[in-house]
């Protein structure tokens, strides 16, 4: 009960640092015209965001890490390697992300980063956390829990790791394009995480780990402030690469990696419906969608604020079936 108090305050103390910071920083990006450019396809539509700052997954990156290294300074955490292995996932994709925003609107095109750079910078860095992972002492086991089945496949599950990282993050920055969508989505996927979290009392560093979850949470509460319709800021590549891989590496760390395909359902949606309209347009030069993502499909027949609320609710029962399997069975 301590510990769950203690969430709470942090949840909370976040909450506020988010909103505070939000405060400063969209003025500051609206003086530097740090626009996003919106696509020629949704202007019809989006036009009136064009004037609409980007990178705000500052607003809930910087201040769960102020709030880290508060507690460490005062010696109220500990330091395991798999509390590093988090902190560096979360800095790292948001480094990615945030030089592919900065790329964006230095150039006033969509594109940023080439898909090629992107996947390098992704490899260096799921290589970087491999290695923090074996130093851990984390075995590189598939462990399918429901089923008492560990697998045992040595350095593959490094490629494993690699592939779970980047779906997860680029799966959350495809389905990043509605306000509020990936914020809500991602609020309700953390706190899955967070209780499935809290119940792997054999993971070394598990609290601690706990303790930048619900930062995050708290954080997120706060961007929606700004972030949820009419958006006053968007998180950019900069947030969403951060939230997708955070999730990518904690639902390994709790050997839950399978569960994220439940826990992500939307982002998988969204995912697959863009692979297969690419691969249908490549053979036949047709569509089978209207668009994709798949949310702007929905956007054609239904207000934006409606199809962010349906999508919620998809997320909300993957999560509840997610914490079926994760903490119970």
């Amino acid at each position: 009960m301590l510990l769950f108090m203690k969430l709470i305050l942090v949840l909370i103390i976040n909450i506020f640092l988010s909103i505070i910071f939000g405060l400063l920083l969209i003025p500051y990006l609206k003086k530097k015209k740090s626009n996003q450019t919106i696509s020629i396809y949704l202007r019809d539509k989006h036009n009136s965001k064009s004037n609409t700052p980007t990178m705000g997954g500052l607003i809930f990156i910087i201040p769960p890490l102020i709030t880290i290294l508060f507690l460490c300074l005062f010696n109220k955490i500990n330091i395991s390697y798999n509390f590093i292995i988090v902190i560096v996932t979360f800095i790292g994709y948001g480094i990615i992300g945030f030089i592919d925003d900065y790329k964006i609107i230095k150039e006033k095109d969509n594109r940023g980063l080439s898909e090629s750079m992107k996947l390098f910078l992704q490899i260096i860095l799921a290589t970087f956390i491999f290695y923090l992972f074996l130093k851990g002492n984390n075995e590189p086991l598939i462990w399918i829990h429901t089923l008492s089945i560990k697998i045992n496949i040595g350095w593959i599950y490094g490629i494993f790791l690699l592939i779970i990282l980047t779906s997860s993050s680029n799966a959350v920055n495809i389905t990043d394009g509605l306000d509020g969508l990936v914020g809500g989505l991602s609020i309700i996927a953390l706190l899955s995480i967070g209780i499935i979290t809290i119940n792997t009392g054999w993971l070394e560093g598990y609290i601690e780990i706990a303790y930048i979850i619900f930062s995050i949470i708290g954080s997120l509460i706060g961007f929606l402030f700004y972030n949820s319709y009419p958006a006053k800021i968007f998180m950019g590549d900069t947030g969403s690469l951060a939230l997708g891989s955070i999730m990518g590496i904690l639902c390994i760390l709790t050997r839950h990696e399978l569960l994220l395909v439940i826990i992500g359902i939307v982002f998988v949606i969204e995912t697959i419906t863009c692979i297969i309209q690419r691969i249908y347009y490549k053979l036949t030069h047709k569509r089978i969608f209207p668009m994709t993502p798949i949310h702007h499909t929905f956007e054609k027949i239904l207000p934006e604020y409606e199809v962010v609320k349906i999508f919620w609710l998809v997320g909300l029962i993957g999560s509840l079936i997610s914490l079926l399997f994760g903490v119970w069975l």
